[in-house]
């Protein structure tokens, strides 16, 4: 039992070591690279002159697994429509990439999981046995709200991005990484309640129910997200 216990602490102290290193290279190279855009507490506070405000790293929806994603492709990749966020596969290697979305995650948003459970606990879950009711609701408030700005397929082409005044770029929903839960809570919640710096996606809360704003994050999941 005692060697046991001996080698259970050396297993924990090697990943904590592991960890410790993990977080201390991400910080390293957060400030070499990300730190001009994101800032030094990741809000964004920046001045620089830009089409589209850096992501509020403090507010994000995104997991860690979702942070490196975007870190390796770019924000392009995964269905936004101005290339702001570039991706840094080509920059740094694997072990980069992972070492600085887990110091992104554990510096800025360490208690994510905590912040969406609370916010889900606000919430009705989603119907489980009403899958008609939910189609039909779905497809019908998409397009009568949402392909406005994602277009027809949710590919971000919908006719607001024409206006030759305001300048918006809605997601390629085909390709987001979200999962159904997030784009759930965003559309409950809106972008910038997520970090994001503008009001392009609003707030959907007022207007429809719990019932219809999972029905509108299912269609987008099963039928938007697999078009392509």
């Amino acid at each position: 039992m005692k060697y046991f216990i001996v080698f259970i602490s050396l297993l924990f102290a090697n990943q904590l070591f592991a960890d410790n290193t993990m977080f201390e290279n991400g910080k390293r190279l957060y400030e070499e690279t990300c730190i001009s855009c994101h800032g030094v507490d990741g809000k964004a506070k920046t001045d620089m002159k830009l089409i589209v405000k850096p992501r509020d790293l403090t507010l994000t929806i995104l997991d860690e697994e979702q942070t490196y994603q975007i870190a390796k492709e770019g924000a392009r990749h995964w269905g936004a429509k101005a290339d702001i966020m570039p991706g840094f596969k080509f920059v740094f290697n694997e072990d980069q990439l992972r070492a600085v979305s887990h110091y992104i995650h554990k510096n800025f948003n360490p208690n994510l999981d905590k912040r969406l459970k609370e916010l889900c606990s606000q919430c009705e879950k989603e119907s489980t046995t009403q899958d008609k009711k939910m189609a039909k609701w779905g497809k019908k408030i998409f397009n009568r709200n949402c392909q406005f700005c994602h277009g027809v397929e949710g590919k971000g082409d919908g006719v607001a991005t024409t206006s030759p005044v305001d300048s918006i770029f809605p997601y390629d929903l085909t390709k987001t990484l979200l999962t159904k839960q997030q784009i759930f809570l965003y559309v409950k919640y809106g972008g910038k309640h997520f970090g994001t710096d503008k009001t392009d996606m609003p707030s959907w809360k007022k207007k429809y129910n719990d019932f219809r704003l999972h029905a509108i994050a299912k269609y987008i999941d099963e039928v938007i997200r697999k078009k392509d």
